[in-house]
């Protein structure tokens, strides 16, 4: 039986590992699911709640619909109160023509999954300057769940490169670098990415603040994955083969990433997986803050920073529970999966 089928077997597991398949999916054709622009601005649909929608009517099965609606301003509850025209219905189209997208800045198209003709639909509501949320959430998914995977491009190969010399060679060079390693790892992990990223300049793009966040984060990961491989080296570097290489003249660090290394594969599968987590609760920490990804592109972090404000939190709870819940979701499902990995892959561990 395979790794993925043991994953499978278990039902918390299988659970988790399809809402990671599907979420990945959605922020990877987030352009066709989503009905709006994310960053188009619509005051006159300020803080508007998410659209009602029926699927009956007069106790018959019909299509989804919404019905047009205007808004009256309640000066008691300063929230918008839904005027809902019944007799004007619209209803909910598959794919349908609307803003205009570059996926994945090739295919030009204006198609998207759904979406009204005459009424905007909003499934999750809007924020203060009228954008839709659901679109909003969608798009923001793509760097908050990207950068863990993108940071372990720098992390893993630091930190194994880092932790094979140090284990394999051992003696003072192994003191010397376990030394450097140990004061990264004393060094306050939180306060010292927020330093770090409020040093960013504040004239760069979001892409470019993107990348420097992740690197950020992998600057202050390595240290930990380096010390559990220098851990595991120690022991394979006194198997036979690794003796036999050494005794042909094979190069001391070709033996490290060709014979040694390799033999770290459950535990780099594992630990892969957990640092994930991560990496997504530091991008939307930072983003939260105003120190990563900022507005007017969405990531989790800054739509959940608007949802802090005490009047949405009374009065539009959703704007903060939305973004908040697709944090929680994500790394529940990255942890669930990794321990049961651990469990397949490391039994004794």
């Amino acid at each position: 039986m395979t790794t993925l089928q043991k994953i499978l077997k278990d039902k918390i597991s299988r659970v988790s590992f399809i809402i990671l398949i599907f979420i990945y999916l959605f922020i990877t054709f987030c352009d066709f699911i989503a009905p709006y622009n994310p960053n188009i601005r619509d005051p006159k649909a300020s803080y508007m709640p998410p659209s009602k929608i029926y699927f009956s009517e007069g106790g018959r099965i019909s299509l989804p619909f919404i019905y047009k609606t205007s808004y009256t301003f309640d000066e008691n509850t300063f929230t918008k109160k839904i005027v809902e025209d019944k007799s004007t219905k619209c209803f909910i189209n598959l794919f349908t023509q609307g803003d205009e997208y570059n996926f994945f800045g090739i295919i030009h198209s204006n198609l998207h999954l759904f979406g009204t003709n005459d009424q905007k639909l909003y499934l999750f509501g809007t924020d203060r300057n009228g954008r839709d949320i659901f679109s909003r959430i969608l798009y923001g998914g793509r760097p908050s769940l990207t950068i863990g995977f993108i940071g372990l491009l720098i992390v893993f190969p630091l930190g194994l490169l880092y932790g094979g010399i140090a284990g394999y060679f051992g003696g003072a060079i192994d003191n010397l670098m376990m030394r450097v390693a140990e004061a990264f790892m004393s060094l306050p992990y939180f306060y010292l990415i927020v330093v770090l990223a409020s040093i960013l300049p504040a004239n760069i793009s979001n892409s470019q603040r993107f990348l420097l966040i992740t690197v950020i984060l992998s600057f202050v990961s390595w240290a930990g994955l380096s010390r559990v491989i220098r851990g595991q080296v120690l022991s394979i570097k006194e198997e036979e083969y690794v003796q036999a290489a050494k005794a042909i003249g094979i190069n001391d660090l070709k033996i490290i990433i060709k014979h040694v290394i390799p033999q770290t594969a459950s535990y780099i599968i594992i630990a892969a997986t957990l640092s994930v987590p991560g990496f997504i609760i530091g991008e939307s920490a930072l983003s939260f803050l105003g120190l990563g990804i900022t507005q007017p592109d969405p990531s989790w972090g800054n739509i959940l920073a608007e949802g802090k404000e005490l009047s949405n939190m009374l009065v539009r709870p959703w704007i903060l529970f939305l973004p908040a819940f697709c944090i929680f979701i994500s790394v529940l499902c990255f942890n669930l999966v990794g321990d049961k990995l651990r469990d397949i892959l490391d039994p004794r561990g």
